[in-house]
């Protein structure tokens, strides 16, 4: 004789966290229908900039990469500058300052659409009223853009890397610029998921569309103007001495500063340029200044991965803390309001 449960016992372990499942799937399922409008301009975005960039890269560079081979077999000099720094350079600039900047475009949708016009409207403790409680609703608003962030600026990433060394005689985007650096690497990823995490945060203490999505645009294009002051000193960088005037450096370097020795010290400040006239006129005002040799600082290329990883782990944390000041704040907002 089997024994039978009767309907009005409790749940077990294996039924709870089968309602949780199920609980957990229809949070993501209506965050997904909600903001299916801008899922989708994310994945035009993304398929028409990957597209952009293999055109260019297979197509459009066949012309100017034609006059460029024209050029240099009749021996004309900077044929890079004259063929190459037009049209098709022009146009990955472009797009990769697009890819760039994007987190900007992130921060405005978090602030605005995403959390403040939920909190704003009413919507949100609408959700927490059905069952779904605070803490998970604010998980799935992270997770799905998140997942989606990820996903996409994965894929212009690699496509932008692919593009931007196909060519390199072509263009002059160089490795340091706002186009190529973000663009690149890890740290374009690390942004958006830092502008989102800003985003829902300044929804979250704002509680209104508009004056959150402002505030996150700014805060966001902020700490990377602030990241960007202080990304020289994320990695040692090498410093380079001479007795001559000018030091021979490597190319495609990120110069950090430059200036003369005087006595063995290093000063970038001395106007030392004044001393112009013979050789000798000059070399005595250098003397009377005290100079004894050059100097300049500055990191190589191959420095650019040690510094988008340090750069990454900086704007990853405080995308972390963002992220824990917006549940610590959810938190304390919703046990205010039930206690009331």
């Amino acid at each position: 004789m089997t024994a039978v449960a009767p309907e009005d016992a409790p749940p077990g372990p294996a039924r709870l966290s089968t309602v949780d499942g199920r609980t957990a799937w229809g949070t993501v399922r209506t965050v997904l229908r909600l903001h299916r409008t801008a899922l989708l301009v994310w994945a035009a975005v993304v398929l028409a900039l990957s597209g952009w960039l293999v055109w260019l890269t297979e197509v459009a560079v066949e012309e100017e990469l034609a006059a460029w081979e024209a050029c240099e077999r009749a021996g004309q000099d900077l044929c890079d500058m004259t063929v190459g720094w037009v049209g098709y350079s022009e146009s990955l600039g472009w797009a990769g300052l697009m890819i760039s900047y994007c987190f900007l475009a992130v921060a405005a949708f978090a602030g605005g659409a995403l959390i403040g016009r939920e909190l704003e409207n009413g919507t949100a403790r609408l959700a927490w009223a059905q069952g779904i409680t605070p803490a998970r609703w604010l998980t799935a608003k992270l997770a799905v853009p998140a997942f989606a962030l990820t996903a996409g600026a994965t894929v212009l990433i690699l496509v932008y890397r692919w593009a931007w060394g196909a060519h390199r005689n072509l263009t002059y985007n160089g490795w340091t610029g706002d186009d190529a650096y973000l663009s690149r690497g890890p740290a374009g990823l690390a942004y958006a998921l830092c502008a989102l995490a800003v985003g829902v945060l300044t929804a979250l203490l704002l509680r209104r569309a508009l004056p959150a999505l402002a505030v996150s645009v700014a805060a966001s294009g902020l700490l990377a103007f602030v990241v960007a002051q202080y990304r020289g000193s994320f990695w040692p960088a090498v410093t380079r001495t001479s007795a001559a005037d000018g030091v021979d450096l490597p190319d495609n370097v990120w110069e950090l500063e430059s200036g003369v020795l005087i006595h063995g010290r290093r000063t970038p400040d001395v106007d030392y340029w004044a001393c112009d006239g013979t050789a000798a006129e000059a070399r005595r005002c250098l003397d009377d200044l005290g100079v004894t040799g050059y100097y300049t600082t500055y990191h190589p290329e191959s420095h650019y991965w040690p510094l988008q990883l340090v750069e990454t782990g900086v704007v990853l944390a405080v995308a972390a803390l963002a992220t824990a000041a917006a549940f610590l704040l959810l938190r304390r907002r919703t046990a205010t309001a039930s206690t009331a």
